[in-house]
């Protein structure tokens, strides 16, 4: 599915002479071409794909001047009432957004260059609204004269400075607190602070911390299913694929659909939706997917004391034996990279 896109604007952070932050903005927003449509493909896809991402919503704000949300509640109303003329109220808002992020940067000591990216646009009939700080990379091109030319282009693969807003689920169910996502970073909170600062935003909810959980109970569950190794694995499958269903679409995991993912326990007659909700922490109906977590569902993994071990699940029992009582396990048909250098130290 490709997505529609409404407005496209970006702007540039500078360090200027004066060793001061500056944000040097365009005067309107860019043509929406094939190559645009592209572009606005890969980044819904690189943000949608980031793993350890949370989930917020906005917060009230004591400043005097407008605040992100303001001003984005000022161009969504225009935006629904004339869509049509809605590019002339966008440029302006994206100017006070990243005013809003320039003050956010100055305001915590961060200095942060590159180009921030403000995109509306629609995926499966949702309206959303990225926002991301994005550096350029090098790389070489050949023509036709087998000439060597240098280029910049986005890096969206180190893309770490992001948010974004569900505009619909903020018109029409923005009690539930959950309409702002945004990526957390490998090395914590405290990396995108200024950005949520700016965007005003409060987490509510911990989406690994959540997957982690949702992961943990999807193998209790299965555990007490008497069920055997084969079917494990089975079920496992089906979960993995609806995640990465969900994931691929932007989408939430919805319990009630994973529920049918999984056998439904006749003792007790109930199915995994159920089984969830008598949990001493219930989950969530819907939960936004995490790429990382369906890693568990596939591998066991670990790592401590200078020793770090991954294997398939599948393999548990059959080439890997767990000894509880010893704490120890046995590993038939060691990797042969593995072998080769541990027969030369030995």
């Amino acid at each position: 599915m490709s997505i529609l896109i409404h407005h496209f604007v970006v702007h540039q952070l500078i360090v200027n002479n004066e060793g001061k932050m500056q944000l040097i903005p365009r005067e309107g927003c860019l043509p929406v071409t094939p190559a645009l449509e592209q572009l606005g493909q890969q980044l819904h896809h690189t943000f949608v794909s980031k793993p350890g991402k949370g989930v917020g919503h906005f917060i009230e704000t004591e400043q005097e001047d407008a605040s992100f949300a303001e001003s984005l509640n000022g161009y969504t109303a225009h935006h629904e009432a004339s869509p049509s003329d809605s590019d002339t109220v966008f440029v302006p808002f994206t100017k006070t957004a990243g005013d809003l992020l320039l003050k956010s940067l100055v305001d915590t000591g961060q200095v942060e260059t590159g180009f921030v990216l403000f995109v509306h646009y629609e995926y499966l009939a949702t309206q959303y609204l990225l926002v991301t700080l994005l550096n350029t990379k090098a790389h070489v091109e050949i023509n036709q004269q087998l000439e060597l030319n240098s280029r910049e282009h986005l890096d969206l693969a180190k893309m770490q400075l992001a948010v974004r807003i569900d505009l619909t689920q903020y018109r029409i169910q923005s009690e539930q607190q959950r309409y702002v996502s945004f990526i957390k970073g490998r090395m914590g909170r405290k990396v995108s602070d200024f950005f949520m600062q700016f965007v005003g935003c409060e987490e509510k909810v911990d989406v690994k911390q959540q997957n982690k959980q949702l992961i943990s109970s999807v193998e209790t569950y299965l555990a007490g299913e008497g069920l055997d190794a084969e079917e494990k694995t089975a079920h496992r499958t089906e979960v993995s694929n609806y995640f990465k269903q969900q994931i691929d679409s932007g989408d939430s995991i919805r319990i009630s659909e994973l529920a049918e993912k999984l056998p439904r326990d006749e003792d007790n007659q109930r199915d995994f939706a159920q089984f969830t909700q008598g949990l001493e922490t219930p989950i969530e109906p819907e939960v936004q997917p995490d790429p990382a977590a369906i890693r568990q569902l596939a591998k066991f993994s670990g790592q401590g004391g200078g020793v770090s071990l991954s294997f398939d699940r599948k393999l548990l029992g059959d080439r890997i034996i767990y000894h509880p009582d010893s704490d120890t396990l046995t590993i038939k048909g060691i990797p042969p990279n593995l072998k080769d250098q541990l027969k030369r130290n030995s």
